[in-house]
């Protein structure tokens, strides 16, 4: 068996640490100094540089102007991309287009792909529900009325709400009792954003649907349509937490090896060095993780588990272990680590936010354990 990354996969690293590597994760304004957001706008500068890096439509097919490569390309992207806390929605972006390409229309997939893939539309995705401990999907009702679909319901925690051009939310359908995923113009009539913000500073929305009219040319209502998008975006989110704690790991060593005690460095003691090998432990579980998850959707390959309990597993380990990694920093770098002159500080506020979009590891292990109960291991 193989398990080295394909040509094309190890080139859209590359593209992106060269993206990637004038990035500053202090070029706005810190969160902990800030009332309300640290930004209007993602960094539209940086998004422009990852459409003329062919980067937006990683995974397109070569008729929408894309690479046509699959999802471990794209956590691959993302995890360069948390290493210096990219503010681009390149996941949301991502796995929306992915979902209109795989059970869109013609006419509009024609509308909406090309231009994603050149940064010319943004897309983002409703994936929290009411609280985010809920399904997404039970937060907003659609019922087919001649040629439209209405939506009800509200969805929070949406990010870039009001910067996108299209949000994808996944509602209950009245009649079939179902998922389906609709795509939801921004500004349009029925709609209604009130703003929020993630421990990182950058803006979020809550967004209110009230009776709101869409044409069902937007509307996808295949079969797993929900499941398939919540499968990647989860899955890149464990992506972003690795890169994350990779990122984090690498400031810790680097700090500990200079800062001296006793006329040692403290990376020397054997306590700190301890610490330091259980977080390499988690950042490897992590990884051995995701990419477990990344290729069973990617292939749709078959396993004695549904392709959901290898992401189950992936969220547990990137859920509690960039938690960990992220403490141990802070515990190593003693008071410097809150020191809002360094960056680590941003690091723990985006790992917090990505802790709580995974949810907590208790909730997964039971989704796990209801999974084996229905399908044991023979």
């Amino acid at each position: 068996m193989d398990f080295s990354f394909s040509e094309e996969q190890r080139a859209a690293v590359e593209a992106a640490k060269a993206v990637f590597a004038g990035v500053a994760p202090d070029s706005v304004p810190s969160p902990a100094l800030t009332k309300g957001a640290v930004a209007d706008d993602f960094d539209r500068v940086l998004w422009a540089r990852l459409a003329d890096a062919d980067l937006l439509g990683l995974l397109f097919d070569a008729r929408h102007g894309g690479s046509g490569l699959d999802a471990v390309a794209l956590c691959l992207v993302l995890r360069e991309s948390a290493k210096v806390l990219a503010r681009v929605p390149l996941l949301e972006s991502t796995a929306a287009a992915v979902a209109v390409q795989a059970h869109g229309s013609g006419e509009v997939r024609t509308e909406l792909l090309e231009r994603a893939g050149r940064g010319e539309l943004v897309l983002t995705v409703a994936a929290h529900g009411r609280t985010g401990h809920d399904g997404a999907e039970l937060a907003v009702t659609a019922g087919q009325e001649g040629d439209a679909w209405v939506l009800d319901g509200l969805q929070t925690a949406v990010p870039w709400a009001r910067n996108a051009d299209f949000v994808l939310v996944p509602a209950l359908s009245a009649g079939s009792g179902r998922a389906v995923l609709a795509l939801v113009p921004r500004g349009h009539p029925g709609t209604r954003i009130a703003g929020q913000v993630s421990t990182t500073g950058e803006p979020l929305g809550e967004l209110h649907l009230e009776s709101a009219r869409i044409p069902a040319r937007y509307v996808l209502d295949a079969d797993g349509a929900w499941e398939e998008l919540r499968n990647l975006l989860t899955t890149g989110t464990c992506a972003l937490a690795l890169g994350l704690g990779e990122a984090v790991l690498g400031m810790t060593s680097e700090y500990t090896g200079k800062r001296e005690q006793f006329g040692f460095p403290v990376a020397t003691f054997q306590a700190v060095a301890v610490q330091a090998a259980d977080r390499y432990i988690d950042l490897r579980a992590m990884e051995a993780t995701l990419w477990q998850a990344a290729w069973r959707i990617s292939t749709g390959a078959g396993g004695a588990l549904p392709a959901s309990g290898d992401v189950a597993v992936a969220k547990i380990w990137a859920s509690e272990g960039v938690r960990r990694v992220v403490q141990t920093a802070q515990h190593l770098h003693g008071g410097f680590g809150a020191d809002t002159d360094y960056s680590l500080h941003r690091y723990h506020a985006w790992a917090k936010h990505l802790e709580l979009a995974l949810g907590p590891a208790a909730a997964h292990e039971e989704y796990l354990g209801d999974l084996l109960a229905a399908h044991p291991l023979g």
